[in-house]
This record gives structure tokens, C-alpha cells and sequence, in this order.
């Protein structure tokens, strides 16, 4: 299991996602807010608006919700004013952690930050220490029942980079600036996708044992507790048969 995993399937065996569901919603009209202020509230003008905005509904986000979420962000009802960025650090065994956040107070949530990696083995580290590491992509996710030839076929006549076979599900991977017209011109062809966003694909993995990879999961774990913290993204690579030791 690697990071751009984004530990999805990690986090429903763990059935961590309905318990979470209350710190999900705010971290989505926290991106919904800044991608509205940032670029305005036309979702067919502004891709990072619609993407938020669709990751929303797809959490099952009430439409009055994101309204809400929208007219804050292009000041037609007071708001926060969130400053967005990224940390960065390495977690057990070496491994590199990029994390997105989302704060109206950046001096709070890099000490929380801190602290989370120091107290699940991992340390805080300067600006450009592991960013390297990751290429910035648009990453699609569809279920098995989707037709592998016919996804691939769309994908790549679409402008998709690359399309894989990740086990227990496909991905479509896209340089940010086409993901947008990769995503429209999938779902026009009938091929919905389980999630859409653009996110950090490491270069490359490092392999964790069954100690390492609990601390790291146990890291990932408080550092998503965080509301200011956006996305978490690792090369951090656990085997099936590690996870499951892990999890039972």
C-alpha cells in the first residue's frame, strides 16, 4: 500500500470514515472557501472549485452546506481568512511525509504538527526537505466493475498520462493542468469514478516492517485529526500482509 494511496482503504478497514465524517466536512468547506475565494464561484471557470465541490457532495455535504462554503469565500457572508501551504517531514524508518494544511493560525498548527511527528517517531522538517520526493498529478480512482480496456482506451485519448491497475481498484493518473478535461471526459463516456483530486505521487517508496508502518499509520492518523491539516501524502509503501497483521 503506497501513499498516494492516500490510505483510502486504510482508513475503511480501520471504519475510521463515518466517525471522521464531522472532521471531513470541515476540511471540505475549508478547500471549498479558499478554492471560491481564490478563483470565484463558476464551477465550470474555476476546476479546483468544482473538484471540492464534487468531493462534497460525494461525502453526502448538504447542498445548503457548500452554498455556504462558496458565498464565504467570495465575501458575500463573513468568513475565516485561511492561509494554505505545506509541511514537511520524515516519518518512521525514513520515510517522507508531505502534508497539505488549511489554518487561520499557521503558529498553532505547526507546533501541533510537530508534535504529532515527534510523538509517533517521526521529525518536523525545513521547507523543501522531502517536496522533491513528490510530483504534483490529477489521480482519478475507479472501482474493479469499470472495463479496464474501455477506461484505458478513454483515458489516454482524453490526455491521461498513465493508467494502472492498483489491486483493488484502477487509477488515472494526469498532469494537473489536463485533469480537469480528463475528469469531464471520462464521466461523459459513462466512467464514473470513486474519487478525483489532485494530489502528491511519490518517485518512488521505501518499504516499512510491521513496527514501522504502526507508527506510521498511528502518525497518519493524528496528523488527519487535525482539522488544519488538508491532506497527508507519504512514500511510505505497507504490504497487504503487513497492514493485515497490523489491522486484523
Amino acid at each position: 500500500m503506497a501513499g498516494h494511496s492516500k490510505w483510502a482503504n486504510i482508513k475503511h478497514r480501520k471504519g475510521a470514515q463515518d466517525a471522521k465524517r464531522g472532521k471531513m466536512f470541515t476540511k471540505l468547506i475549508k478547500e471549498i472557501t479558499v478554492a471560491a475565494k481564490i478563483g470565484g464561484a463558476d464551477l465550470e471557470a474555476n476546476p479546483r472549485l468544482r473538484t471540492a465541490v464534487d468531493n462534497a457532495k460525494g461525502n453526502n455535504m448538504p447542498k445548503d452546506t457548500i452554498d455556504r462554503a462558496i458565498k464565504k469565500g467570495i465575501g458575500e457572508l463573513d468568513g475565516v481568512n485561511y492561509e494554505e501551504g505545506t509541511m514537511e517531514g520524515y516519518g518512521p524508518g525514513g520515510v517522507a511525509v508531505l502534508v497539505e494544511i488549511l489554518t487561520d493560525n499557521r503558529t498553532r498548527t505547526v507546533a501541533d504538527v510537530r508534535h504529532a511527528f515527534s510523538k509517533h517517531g517521526g521529525s518536523l522538517g525545513v521547507d523543501g526537505s522531502v517536496a522533491f520526493q513528490f510530483d504534483r498529478k490529477g489521480l482519478l480512482t475507479f472501482a474493479k466493475e469499470v472495463d479496464f480496456d474501455s477506461l484505458f482506451e478513454a483515458a489516454l485519448e482524453a490526455g491521461a498520462e498513465d493508467v494502472k491497475d492498483e489491486g483493488d481498484a484502477y487509477e488515472v493518473v494526469t498532469d494537473p493542468s489536463d485533469f480537469a478535461a480528463v475528469r469531464d471526459s471520462l464521466a461523459e463516456h459513462g466512467l464514473n469514478f470513486e474519487t478525483a483530486e489532485l494530489t502528491f505521487i511519490p518517485q518512488n517508496t521505501i518499504e516499512l516492517d510491521e513496527k514501522k508502518a504502526e507508527q506510521m499509520l498511528k502518525l497518519i492518523d493524528k496528523l488527519e485529526d487535525n482539522d488544519d491539516v488538508q491532506n497527508v501524502h507519504t512514500n511510505a509503501d505497507i504490504s497487504d500482509d503487513v497492514l493485515t497483521a497490523i489491522l486484523g
